[in-house]
This record gives C-alpha cells, sequence and structure tokens, in this order.
C-alpha cells in the first residue's frame, strides 16, 4: 500500500447492506472542496464556509441529477480521526446509492482509498500509535463483550503507555552508559552494573507479566473451544441449550439423536465460548451416526476445554471409563483442560460424586440439572478460574491479544536476557547497550516507534475497507 499523503481519499465507511444511513467518508486537503463540487445546501451556503464539526443538511448530485438527500458533516483539520479535513456524507443506506454518492465523489479528481487508508493515515499523523491502530480492527471483529473491552482498552492507550514506560526506562540507563563512556570524569560506573542489573530484572520482569497475558489475551479475542463429550443420552444437547439460553439442539430420549457437531458463540462469567455440541461416543453401526462420533473426536483434539458428561441417573457406566482412559489416561493422551459434568441432578442419583470423580482423578467435578438449570453456577465459575485466573480489569490492564505484539516482547525479553548475561559474566559496560538498543527497538515495534514501511503497509492492508 504505497499510497500518496497529499492525495484526498474517499471510500464507503459502513456496510454495503440496506439499512437506515449510510456514510461516504473523504480525508485529505481537498475535501471540503471536493464535497462542494457534488453538495447542494438547503441554504445555499457552500460547505467551505462552514464551521468545524458542523452539520448541513441538502441534496448529493450528479451535474443536473439529484443523487440522495442527505446531511454533511464538515470536519476540520486537526481535530478529526485523520488529522486531515474530513467530511462524512450521511446518505440513505443501501449499496447503490451509497455507490452512486461515492462514484460522483470520485469523478471530482478525489482517489478511492485503500483498506485501512483512513487509519494509516490517523497513524502516520501521530494521532495514535500502532498497536492503537491494530485494537481498532480488533474492536471490529470482537465478538464478545471481554473481547470489545480489552480492544477499547488498547485503543484507549493503554499498551503504549506501559511501553513507552519501559522504553524511557531502557534508554535513561543506555544514555548514562554512553555518557560515563565518553566522559569518565563527571560519570561515575563503579558499583553501576549492580545498580542496572536490577533496573533490567524489573523490565524484564514486567514484559514476562505481559507475555504471561497472551494465553488469557488469546481467548479473549477467540474464545475458549469448548466441547461437550460423553455417551448417547446422556444430556449433552440439554447442556448447550441451557448455555446458549435458547433451543439450539433437539433433545428427546432416542439416544444418537446428534449426529453432527453444532456449534454456538457464548459468553459464561465473563469467558467467551466457542461451545460444540456432539454425537454420543459410542460403538455404532449406522454410518451417519459413526461419522458423528468420528468428528466429536476430532474436535475433541482441537479443544481447549472438554466438558465430559455423565448421567447421574444411571449407574456408573464402564464406556465412561473406557471413553476417558481412552482420551486422557494412556500415553499420548490429549492434553486439555477438562471437567467432569454430572448431569441429571434433578432425578434420583444411581452415580454418586465419589464414582464419578474416580474416573479422572483431579479433574474438577460439578454437578448439574441442565434441565433445570441447577450447577449452572458453579460451572461458570470453575471456568472462569481455569482460563481467566481471576477477574477481567478491561481499563489498566494490559492483555497481549496479538501475535506481532507478542513476537515483539519476546524480542525484548531475549535482549533483556542477553544484557543481564553480559552484566553477570562482567563484560564490558559498552557491550550492555547493543543489548539494551535491540530492546529498546523490538518494544518500539509494537506501537511503530520503529517499523519498517513494509510492515506498516502489511498491517493496514488486513483492514476492512473505509476505515
Amino acid at each position: 500500500m504505497n499510497t500518496n499523503r497529499t492525495d484526498t481519499i474517499a471510500a464507503i465507511s459502513t456496510a454495503m447492506a440496506p439499512s437506515g444511513i449510510g456514510i461516504v467518508r473523504i480525508s485529505g486537503p481537498a475535501a471540503v472542496e471536493a464535497a462542494d463540487r457534488v453538495f447542494r445546501s438547503k441554504s445555499g451556503k457552500p460547505l467551505a464556509e462552514t464551521k468545524s464539526h458542523m452539520v448541513r443538511y441538502g441534496h448529493i448530485v450528479d451535474r443536473d441529477t439529484v443523487l440522495d438527500e442527505v446531511l454533511v458533516s464538515v470536519l476540520r483539520a486537526p481535530d478529526t480521526y485523520t488529522r486531515e479535513d474530513t467530511i462524512e456524507i450521511n446518505c440513505h443506506g443501501g449499496s447503490l446509492v451509497l455507490r452512486r454518492v461515492l462514484e460522483a465523489v470520485l469523478d471530482g479528481g478525489v482517489r478511492l482509498a485503500e483498506p485501512g487508508e483512513f487509519t494509516k493515515r490517523a497513524f502516520l499523523n501521530g494521532r495514535i500509535d500502532l498497536s492503537q491502530a491494530e485494537a481498532v480492527m480488533e474492536l471490529i471483529a470482537s465478538e464478545n463483550k471481554t473481547a470489545a473491552d480489552s480492544a477499547i482498552s488498547q485503543l484507549g492507550g493503554v499498551m503504549r503507555r506501559k511501553v513507552e514506560g519501559l522504553r524511557d526506562e531502557i534508554l535513561h540507563e543506555t544514555a548514562y552508559i554512553e555518557a560515563a563512556l565518553d566522559d569518565p570524569e563527571h560519570y561515575d560506573l563503579d558499583g553501576y552494573a549492580a545498580e542496572l542489573e536490577k533496573v533490567l530484572c524489573e523490565v524484564r520482569r514486567e514484559i514476562r507479566a505481559m507475555l504471561e497475558t497472551c494465553d488469557e489475551g488469546r481467548i479473549l479475542k477467540e474464545g475458549v473451544a469448548t466441547v461437550i463429550l460423553g455417551r448417547p443420552n446422556v444430556g449433552k444437547s440439554t447442556l448447550l441449550n441451557l448455555l446458549a439460553g435458547e433451543e439450539r439442539a433437539i433433545v428427546t430420549d432416542i439416544a444418537g439423536t446428534t449426529r453432527d457437531v453444532l456449534e454456538e458463540q457464548i459468553v459464561l462469567g465473563g469467558v467467551p465460548l466457542r461451545i460444540m455440541d456432539t454425537a454420543g461416543l459410542r460403538e455404532t453401526g449406522d454410518a451417519i451416526e459413526s461419522i458423528g462420533v468420528s468428528r466429536a473426536r476430532s474436535c475433541a483434539e482441537t479443544a481447549d476445554l472438554i466438558l465430559y458428561v455423565l448421567d447421574g441417573a444411571q449407574p456408573l457406566s464402564p464406556e465412561d471409563r473406557e471413553n476417558l482412559t481412552g482420551l486422557f489416561g494412556k500415553e499420548g493422551a490429549l492434553q486439555k483442560e477438562v471437567i467432569l459434568v454430572l448431569n441429571k441432578g434433578d432425578l434420583e442419583q444411581r452415580t454418586t460424586v465419589e464414582e464419578a470423580a474416580s474416573l479422572l482423578p483431579g479433574a474438577p467435578l460439578i454437578r448439574m440439572s441442565a434441565r433445570e438449570g441447577e450447577g449452572l453456577t458453579a460451572l461458570s465459575d470453575t471456568i472462569r478460574d481455569m482460563f481467566l485466573k481471576g477477574a477481567v480489569q478491561s481499563s489498566g490492564e494490559v492483555y497481549i491479544t496479538n501475535l506481532r505484539h507478542k513476537e515483539a516482547l519476546e524480542r525484548a525479553n531475549e535482549s533483556l536476557t542477553l544484557a543481564l548475561q553480559s552484566i553477570r559474566s562482567s563484560m564490558p559496560e559498552d557491550l550492555y547497550t547493543v543489548d539494551l538498543m535491540d530492546a529498546y527497538g523490538a518494544l518500539g515495534a509494537i506501537i511503530g516507534a520503529d517499523v519498517s514501511e513494509d510492515l506498516i503497509d502489511r498491517i493496514f492492508s488486513e483492514f476492512c475497507m473505509g476505515k
């Protein structure tokens, strides 16, 4: 995306679908002039004479043809999304009218914006850093409240403030070393290595703490891949319906009703789950059901969490022990988080908690009645403790949800480790600065302080059109 920042650009910034309102956005030095060519104000006053952050009513015309009745927002630099003059034409929604308005704007010498180019200009013009720009797309793509809250936190600059603080620490120490090497009469390095070691250990501790949030960050962004397993007719589909809050799966007394994988996106206790109901695990001569059982086992291999459902109203089945042993109890077995769900607690119990727990010692066991909703809170709390280790703070806490950020933090951690090794080996001070500046640069890559133009182009090319 090698674009000219002096161009004036335009794009449709809302979905191309029938809706009440659609927006065509124009940004750049000639934005107001370009809009004036196609806008006819009801008052007759041109947009060029309109103050910033004012709205004008009128029509968009293409020569003598009226295309739409619109409201036009005039936003003057630098108080705009891109820090450039910006016009937003609020049309009626719908793909045809939006395309016609955009085409009229482009006929005036305005260029069609590349994907993500508005946000790229916001970054290049210093309104946001690169981590905030990436948070924009994470917010747009978020499918649950926790993911959205995390993206909003990063959009507010929590990542930038954290990274800039760490970079300031590193730069201060590097500058002191350089000054002492250039002017040893005024800067004393005696005993400095021990003090530097303390500072770098603390910086590295903070970086490692951020890296430890990567798993939680992935969960916030993608959700916990959760598979419901168990024998036929133990209440797996009833459990899915309870968790989803609606009748998503067919529930009957006939064993083997579920033959394919049903997937639902839910949030349980603040934890987003991608939950899958699967066919009951059993040997069967039914070809279709057999495929369903095979898919259930495949889902288990890629899951983060398995809810293994037991029928508490029946005596403990040898098949459950065989299933669990086959999945988790032998060499090469799945390494997954597992929760045993002793279901049908509303009926007379013929399997005790102790018997059920003996199937997979150490795994949490929740007594439930999926039909009545009993045990849902306990299940929610257990999953939250497993994956989020306490409350997720939507402000002030940094969660690493971006692979690029993770890789940059790993490089910074490695460079600081090398610097500490040099200190502990009593190496010359000028060798410290090489690794310190490598760490400084790696952290800078997160916020866009030290990144190549090619990387910037690649990041913004993944944005949606109009943003």
